[in-house]
């Protein structure tokens, strides 16, 4: 499993750790993982041009330390200097012994010809190292930082940033100014949840961890999860000898209507995928239904009458159906809702229920819920999935580029790893559902339906997509694809 501590923790973690070390020990171990990770990207190091953006933080000092080691190997290393005056000491003497030039393009000299000199540099870099906000950084970029990480963006060079990008939040994954789009970003000791959320994630490029034995003294709560394919293949529900189709759970769903037929079946079609021994369809789209999935157990006598059941999905394509929405959402058992269903249901039922609630909405849906704009949710999914659970008493899995999956008790929120943008498709939501609901049946906790449900849906839309448009019905189908690649790792 994936792990990531907030900003605080990790500066206690490292007091703890440099008070064992020899002075400066951990900054050098930074700094060498940083020197390998630049050295791997550029292939030859000897004979190539490599700009540090400077500023006044440790992340500063790890990059002229880095660019000293650089430097020793042939590379022609220019250090840009944001904050002359505060430029880590032992680092600027390292990369002048080294042979680096300095230049300075900020603090109380800066002027627009230094900006210029430095951007000049910028473009004929072959690489460009961010070490200019370290992770306590807060809100966008000053304008002398913004001109250069604009530079950057146009270079040719590749751009590593030290630890996260300059001008993102690492405690929340906010991006609220100008940013450093970096290619590569090298972090230090453990993951930061700003590298795995959007919209951080998506100006951090591929992320290499080097480990400068941070996790000796980490504590064992961490801020943010994710699965991988082990520990999600340790949660599968996996049929014995002993087992038959009602003791490997029985999932409810009650989705669907006479405008939005293909909600039920699609909800079905990742119900059937998800572990659950059997399925009941309960609504308007019975037809449909079993004409595609005869298997199903179809009932048209509403959810009291239905039969049995380990957990119910409600939502999908329900309209205006509230008298279902809250017959289910009464239900003693484990209840998944989605779509409609978040709309219809009554907030003071959801909070009022004995039994795990799953709630997954996208950000227009968690958006509506919380009362605040889209773009609110959009720009601080961490806030907005962990405000949900706590307001709703449910566990919230907040779709979108980023999957979270929060739970109301706290702790770690999880942060799905899958996915692909061809999953932004109609339907593809229901399939989620579906399947997401079935392993509520067959016996998973709301946290573990939800995160093992986004980690498979989003390796089914990997492996159905293949770098190419595709349909809900062809992500429901994959999910076997993805069982299987998880289970048989």
């Amino acid at each position: 499993m994936r792990t990531a501590y907030s900003v605080e923790t990790v500066r206690t973690a490292e007091r703890e750790l440099m008070a064992r070390l020899p002075d400066g020990a951990l900054m050098q171990r930074a700094a060498a993982g940083l020197a390998a990770a630049c050295a791997d990207l550029l292939g030859r190091v000897y004979g190539s041009r490599v700009v540090l953006l400077v500023g006044s933080g440790d992340n500063g000092g790890d990059a002229l330390y880095a660019g000293a080691r650089l430097a020793r190997r042939g590379a022609g290393v220019t250090a840009v200097l944001l904050a002359p005056e505060r430029a880590h000491a032992g680092g600027l003497g390292a990369l002048r012994r080294a042979g680096g030039r300095v230049v300075g393009a900020g603090g109380a000299a800066a002027s627009a010809a230094s900006v210029g000199v430095a951007e000049k540099l910028i473009a004929r870099a072959d690489l460009v190292v961010d070490g200019i906000v370290g992770i306590g950084g807060k809100g966008g970029l000053r304008p002398d930082a913004e001109a250069l990480a604009a530079a950057a963006g146009r270079a040719r060079a590749a751009v590593v940033a030290v630890d996260l990008p300059s001008g993102v939040d690492a405690d929340t994954g906010e991006v609220r100014g100008a940013a450093v789009r970096a290619d590569l970003t090298v972090t230090f000791g453990t993951h930061k949840p700003g590298l795995l959320i959007d919209p951080a994630w998506e100006y951090a490029g591929s992320v290499r961890l080097v480990d400068i034995g941070l996790g000796e003294v980490l504590p064992d709560g961490a801020e943010l999860e994710a699965l991988q394919h082990a520990d999600v293949a340790r949660l599968l529900p996996v049929p014995t000898g002993e087992s038959d189709k009602y003791r490997r759970g029985v999932v409810g769903i009650a989705a669907g209507s006479a405008r939005y037929p293909g909600a039920a079946v699609l909800a079905v079609s990742g119900a059937l995928r998800g572990g659950a021994g059997a399925v009941r369809y309960v609504g308007p789209a019975g037809d449909a239904v079993i004409a595609r999935f005869p298997e199903t157990l179809v009932s048209d006598r509403g959810p009291h009458e239905a039969g049995r059941v380990q957990a119910w999905v409600v939502g999908p394509g329900a309209g205006e159906d509230a008298g279902t929405v809250a017959e289910v959402v009464a239900a003693d058992v484990p209840v998944l809702i989605d779509a409609d269903g978040l709309r219809l249901a009554d907030a003071d039922a959801v909070r009022a229920r004995t039994a795990p609630t799953l709630m997954t909405p996208h950000a227009g849906e968690a958006a509506a819920l919380l009362g605040v704009a889209r773009e609110e949710v959009e720009n601080g999914r961490l806030a907005a999935a962990r405000e949900l659970a706590a307001r709703y008493d449910a566990t919230v899995l907040l779709k979108g580029s980023t999957t979270l999956v929060a739970d109301p008790a706290g702790g770690a929120v999880r942060v799905n790893p899958t996915g692909t943008a061809w999953l932004a498709t109609a339907g593809s939501g229901d399939v989620l559902s579906g399947l997401a609901g079935s392993l509520l049946a067959a016996g998973l906790s709301a946290l573990d339906a939800g995160s093992v449900g986004a980690y498979l849906h989003g390796l089914a839309g990997r492996f159905a997509a293949d770098g190419a448009p595709v349909g809900a019905h062809d992500v429901a189908d994959a999910i076997r694809r993805a069982w299987r690649d998880v289970y048989l790792d």
